[in-house]
């Protein structure tokens, strides 16, 4: 792995990032009119009972995801089978297997079944264009959730958490941390043109920016690395075990979620290091996160992204299109929240899936 030029980061990354500010700090009343209702600072598990005009009684809703083999994966699934089936309503789901293939055979399965709506969560934002326009030529209308996916596509809405304004509190947050101590930083990111990922990483790069602007005067964005985990602790620990090799000077290291990290702190911990760098994610909160957060100083910040959130929304949104609502906001988010030592036992539930 090769240090990153600063020079180029400069011109690649800071130049459209003062764009990206100016139009984040432009269209936050919009934003902010898109977050939903719900309870969002809640990470723990609840029984949503929605008004329904509507007898919701044998209604069939599907659920679709990129893989099972995470526990966000699992939380989200539980989530939206919880609120379908207090509801009233059948639910359907099917696993992508982490296989792109496999994913739009199984949105194919559940067009078959003959459900309502269809809650896709899509590995990859181009490859399931076609089953979400196939789904909707069906007549079945398709919510796009946790992740993104091609504008093109014939979809109701996307549901997620703010990626962009998470970032953004935990890129500042790490600033006014460090104060003016030389940062050399490692950046661990998911996988390479994954949408969501790169919000997340906008919103970080973002946040420690504009945070240095405002109390300093100066940018010093000293990115030496970027490793992929591919969303996994595995992934994780291989990357922060290259890193520490390469690049001994790291004393930050920026996730753009918490399961990229949480299996490099193996390889910190093994060099000796937990007092030597700083973690912050930008996202997920997921428990193991937030009790390293509680428990040690290395962990320094995460933020929500509640699956119990999203699947909730999700499927509200369904029974709501359901009883005949149309005019959905293109994309609408969880509020963002940022999770620290000060209000992490808060968060915490040990109990939680994820």
């Amino acid at each position: 792995m090769k240090t990153i030029n600063i020079n180029f980061v400069l011109k690649q990354i800071l130049k459209p990032l003062f764009v990206l500010i100016l139009f984040f700090n432009l269209s936050s009343c919009v934003d902010q009119t898109a977050t939903t209702k719900t309870d969002v600072n809640s990470v723990k598990e609840t029984h949503l009972k929605i008004e329904s005009a509507l007898d919701l009684t044998g209604k069939k809703i599907g659920y679709c995801g990129p893989s099972l083999n995470a526990p966000y994966y699992q939380a989200l699934l539980q989530s939206i089978e919880t609120a379908a089936e207090n509801n009233g309503m059948i639910f359907f789901s099917a696993d992508g297997q982490d296989d792109i293939n496999k994913q739009i055979a199984a949105v194919e399965d559940l067009i078959t079944k003959g459900i309502d709506a269809l809650l896709l969560n899509p590995k990859d934002p181009d490859a399931l264009v076609g089953v979400t326009n196939m789904a909707t030529k069906a007549g079945i209308p398709v919510f796009i959730i946790d992740s993104s996916i091609n504008p093109s596509a014939n979809y109701v809405t996307t549901i997620q958490s703010n990626n962009l304004a998470n970032g953004e509190l935990a890129g500042a947050w790490l600033v006014q941390k460090m104060g003016n101590r030389k940062m050399n930083i490692a950046l661990l990111s998911g996988n390479a043109g994954n949408p969501v990922g790169r919000t997340r990483k906008q919103g970080l790069l973002q946040g420690i920016t504009e945070e240095q602007l405002r109390t300093q005067g100066k940018i010093d964005l000293n990115i030496k690395t970027q490793a992929y985990t591919e969303w996994s602790y595995a992934g994780g620990l291989k990357a922060m075990e290259d890193i520490l090799v390469a690049h001994p000077d790291i004393n930050v290291v920026i996730t753009e979620s918490d399961v990229c990290v949480l299996g490099a702190i193996k390889a910190i911990a093994q060099a000796g290091k937990t007092d030597d760098i700083l973690i912050i994610a930008g996202a997920d909160g997921q428990k193991e996160a937030i009790k390293y957060i509680m428990d040690t100083d290395f962990y320094g910040c995460t933020a929500i992204n509640s699956p119990v959130q999203i699947g909730e929304n999700a499927v509200e949104y369904a029974i709501q299109y359901l009883n005949g609502k149309r005019d959905f906001k293109k994309t609408s988010y969880t509020a963002p929240l940022l999770i620290t030592k000060e209000n992490a036992a808060k968060y915490y539930n040990a109990k939680a899936i994820f």
